[in-house]
């Protein structure tokens, strides 16, 4: 006989419901749904009951099936946080840049020079699967930690075919192995490598007629990721790409006006991307058009926070009804961290998003960015029981303790993975 979970005596429970059919937009991402004094009852994988205390004792009585029972007294239950934009797989690291940037480089500087993403790409390039996979999980592993249950990985520091796969292959395997779920994009176009410099028109007809029916006919990846930007991919590149992804099944996703404005957000709406990512140069007329079309925004306050300027608007995009997802970018040279939760505090310390809308913006938003908003992001029947409870008595706090890692427990596929803060081994 299956063995219930029972989450009970939850101070509150943040089940950010009512938003599984469409992203939460303007005033729909303060409604995240709390339920004081709560609980959740789980079986196999999947949450049977959310409620009042006094309603589940009256659900589990009428069950009579074993019951392990979790008190959860003082502390928040909220879905388990979702992170939709990381560049987790790759080797190497770049910390000597910062100096560099503390002396007044540029990022692009970084990246003309050979630095930058060029750097992780030979790195990578020079690594086996394995030792992608080794390096991988110690990183995958901070992320639980920190509550968080599902990944976007993107390729993009290989820039060969072969080397693109094998990040790919190493995510696939990451998969099967890590309580994380990770969601792969294929973002073979991530720079230019230094052998195509002076032709950048083949190295797209690499991706485009090497690279994608390869990851395609793998079944690599769900979505097709591009780098818009000056001195990067051109608009005109950027589209051809997405539209070929296209053909292949790959859901396009873009980053977009990072560093200039560069007219990504509208190409985002223009090729139906399912997110647009950074935006921190974005138009007013392309906030417009992602609004129109529905495009998420993928905001990344750390990656702005660490590279010293100023964040996306995410006010603006709020109030223009641009629905807003957060993520940490996690990558070895722009936004070196794992904390989701410290992306969230800077969400509202550096973009003056309220407590609500990063709930909002980190559980199912954050699963629409990954297409994933029917099977979770929100503590509802029928989804995955993928939890996080906090230490702390009410959500509020998790915004106030700003670098602080309040997780005590995460559940993950209605098993208790993560415990008083540390890895359970399963």
């Amino acid at each position: 006989m299956t063995e219930l979970l029972y989450i009970k005596n939850a101070s509150q429970v943040i089940t950010v419901s009512g938003g599984s059919t469409k992203p939460k937009t303007g005033q729909e991402m303060s409604e995240i749904g709390v339920i004081e004094n709560g609980s959740v009852v789980v079986e196999d994988e999947k949450i049977i009951f959310v409620g009042s205390d006094s309603e589940a004792e009256k659900y589990i009585n009428t069950l009579k099936k074993p019951l392990t029972t979790m008190n959860a007294e003082g502390k928040v239950l909220t879905p388990g946080l979702i992170d939709p934009h990381t560049h987790i797989v790759f080797a190497g690291s770049r910390e000597k840049e910062l100096e560099m940037r503390l002396k007044g480089a540029k990022y692009i500087d970084i990246l003309k020079a050979g630095g930058g993403i060029l750097s992780t790409t030979s790195h990578t390039r020079e690594a086996s699967e394995e030792q992608l996979i080794e390096e991988t999980i110690k990183r995958l592993n901070r992320f639980l930690q920190y509550g968080v249950t599902t990944i976007e990985a993107k390729s993009g520091y290989g820039l060969t075919v072969e080397d693109e796969l094998k990040q790919l292959r190493a995510a696939k395997k990451l998969n099967e192995q890590h309580p994380i779920d990770l969601i792969s994009t294929f973002m073979g176009a991530h720079a230019v490598p230094i052998e195509y410099k002076e032709k950048p028109d083949e190295f797209v007809k690499l991706v485009v007629e090497e690279m994608l029916p390869q990851v395609a006919q793998e079944k690599l990846a769900e979505f097709c990721d591009v780098f818009c930007e000056e001195g990067v991919f051109t608009v005109e590149q950027s589209e051809y790409i997405l539209e070929e992804g296209k053909k292949w099944g790959l859901i396009p996703k873009i980053h977009a006006d990072e560093i200039v404005q560069f007219g990504g957000a509208e190409l985002a709406a223009k090729v139906g991307a399912v997110s647009a990512d950074h935006l921190l140069r974005a138009s007013e007329n392309g906030i417009k058009q992602m609004a129109e079309q529905g495009v998420i925004a993928v905001l990344l306050p750390g990656t702005a926070f660490f590279l010293m300027t100023e964040p996306a608007n995410a006010r603006k995009m709020i109030e223009s009804g641009v629905p807003i997802a957060l993520s940490t970018d996690r990558n070895p040279g722009s936004s070196p961290t794992e904390s989701l939760p410290f992306i969230m505090n800077l969400a509202c310390l550096t973009m003056k998003m309220t407590p609500e809308e990063v709930l909002t913006a980190s559980t199912i938003n954050a699963a629409h960015a990954i297409n994933k908003a029917n099977e979770i992001g929100s503590i509802e029947i029928g989804k995955k029981a993928d939890l996080v409870l906090f230490d702390a008595v009410n959500y509020q706090t998790l915004q106030y303790n700003y670098a602080v890692n309040l997780v005590d427990t995460v559940v993950k596929n209605g098993k208790v993975v993560v415990k008083g803060g540390a890895i359970v081994d399963n």
